[in-house]
């Protein structure tokens, strides 16, 4: 007996499910709130020096700029003074008394003046915020195998509430940054434990839907945030909005039940059993669930239990040839997607288009993207559709490179167009290393890959700060990196229709065999398949 066929005992798809996967999704749809959030906390207004005291703002106070509107970050140092020579009148000086904006809109920006010389500022804050997603997956994934994924789901849930609400009564920038970085943190427990237990509790054909309508969760929040920053104009209530409801989450969460393998396997077959009687009695099978034992538990996850007490570390995707090639590339393309991805979604006010309709439709195009992704890894596999979403994102960043800043429509096409691939390579990414790694490392592969993810999506916003130096600098990273994840999805072997590897030897005789002359394929059996995740960036590491 296999654990799906205990998981149809006790009712594979009953009530308790369909209310599992809502309590779980509850909290990602409100998730890309936080992900996505400085867009709209931090947006920067059009500015000008405020004139001196006594001084009346016009043309003989705020020097114009060379396309012909109000310089931002300078002004005359002698307003209207005639007396004095023109080289003298026409001296500037910074904005000794600060700024003016054109905005009924306030914003960390405004608050704490985060232009001009400060505007580095603003992204590093996004930077804190992605760093603590890092921190937070090192920390809580290590904490989550000692004691167990419900509790630091529940914690997390608790940790975001906590430094989000604190976020919007931060009397400080340096404060705001600290709690901005315990969110991320929080966030990295959240994704770490759902996609666990969402996993765990449904059968094995019906992963890929429930892992699909987890991920469209996500999507629809990325419609939730323009409407609630349209309707929430001040940056702290609409901060403090999307930080309540994780209090809530936090106490809906006591009722979702721990990962069964998880106690087995540090046994606690016991507590594992009672759960299971209880989902049986939810589901209204409550004879069935009567009738397992401990040693049917323990029959079934033995060899799970015994692939457990195989010790591998992250040394040794480096220490084995086949290993280092496929780490080194997955590296590479989980870097060059979370690096580009950020540089665009968080690049939103860049374009010159509305706001809250250009978000809009940033989300709207994971819709069709991630439909797309599942067609073609199922028609023309997993190593062209990774290699193809990441060539053809870097095209279109480099594209924008070439193209006038007043062709706004050009611009935003390209945009959204590179923003669907790069979703693509997300959901692809998320399916093709879990299929690539033995199950003996897999856990440790995909740590590994998650953690070069956040690496990119730390370093994106520090590379738009290049910008000041010529504009055209930060694509030009952005798109050639892209590139380069693409160019290395290229040497990744085909795992369309092979069997999943459970061990070392397991990928060395799948090597051996992809280098014979093309066979008839392998029937692949359901249960032997990882399902698509087509989660957002953040969402779908383990």
């Amino acid at each position: 007996m296999t654990f799906s066929e205990i998981l149809d005992r006790v009712g594979s798809m009953g009530r308790f499910q369909f209310l599992h996967v809502a309590i779980l999704g509850l909290p990602i749809l409100n998730m890309a709130n936080h992900n996505l959030l400085q867009i709209f906390t931090a947006a920067t207004p059009v500015h000008h020096c405020r004139p001196p005291p006594n001084a009346s703002a016009g043309p003989w106070v705020i020097p114009m700029g060379p396309n012909g509107k109000p310089e931002r970050c300078l002004r005359f140092v002698h307003p209207s003074n005639a007396s004095l020579p023109n080289d003298t009148q026409r001296s500037t000086e910074p904005c000794l008394d600060g700024w003016v904006y054109n905005s009924t809109k306030d914003s960390i920006v405004t608050e704490w003046n985060l232009v001009c010389n400060s505007n580095k500022l603003k992204e590093m804050a996004q930077s804190i915020f992605m760093a603590g997603i890092l921190i937070g997956g090192l920390v809580l994934g290590d904490l989550s195998d000692r004691f167990g994924r419900r509790p630091i789901l529940t914690c997390s849930y608790l940790l975001l509430a906590a430094s989000g609400s604190g976020a919007a009564f931060s009397p400080t920038f340096p404060v705001y940054m600290v709690f901005r970085f315990l969110c991320g943190c929080g966030i990295s427990g959240i994704t770490l434990s759902t996609v666990i237990l969402n996993v765990e509790w449904v059968p094995t054909r019906m992963r890929a839907i429930m892992s699909t309508a987890l991920g469209y969760c996500y999507t629809v929040g990325q419609f939730i945030l323009p409407g609630l920053a349209y309707a929430i104009p001040q940056w702290r209530w609409l901060q403090l909005t999307v930080s309540i409801p994780f209090f809530i989450f936090f106490l809906s969460s006591w009722w979702t039940p721990e990962s069964i393998r998880w106690l087995v396997l540090t046994g606690k077959s016991s507590k594992a059993l009672k759960i299971l009687r209880r989902v049986a009695a939810f589901n209204g099978k409550k004879e069935e669930g009567e009738r397992l034992t401990l040693e049917e538990l323990k029959l079934n996850l033995q060899k799970e239990i015994s692939l457990a007490k195989a010790k591998y570390t992250a040394a040794d995707l480096f220490r084995i040839p086949m290993l280092r090639r496929m780490t080194f590339c997955l590296s590479l393309a989980w870097f060059a997607t979370g690096f580009a991805y950020y540089s665009l979604a968080m690049g939103v006010e860049e374009f010159g288009v509305n706001l809250y309709i250009l978000q809009i439709i940033f989300g709207g195009v994971d819709i069709p993207a991630k439909f797309i992704t599942i067609l073609s890894l199922s028609y023309l596999g997993r190593h062209t559709t990774q290699a193809a979403a990441l060539l053809l994102a870097g095209g279109a960043i480099l594209a924008l490179t070439f193209v006038p800043l007043d062709l706004q429509t050009v611009r935003t096409v390209l945009a959204v167009f590179g923003k669907g691939c790069l979703s693509s390579s997300f959901s692809c990414l998320f399916l093709y290393t879990s299929e690539l790694y033995p199950t003996v490392i897999r856990q440790t592969g995909m740590g590994v890959s998650n953690l070069w993810t956040r690496v990119g999506s730390m370093l994106s916003p520090l590379v738009k700060i290049t910008g000041e130096v010529q504009p055209f600098i930060p694509n030009i990273i952005y798109g050639i990196t892209a590139l380069l994840g693409g160019s290395a999805a290229l040497f990744l072997p085909e795992t369309l229709n092979q069997p999943l590897p459970e061990t070392i030897e397991d990928l060395e005789n799948w090597s051996l065999r992809a280098k014979k002359p093309k066979q008839e394929p392998e029937v692949e059996k359901a249960s032997q398949r990882i399902p698509l995740q087509p989660y957002g960036p953040d969402l779908g590491s383990s």
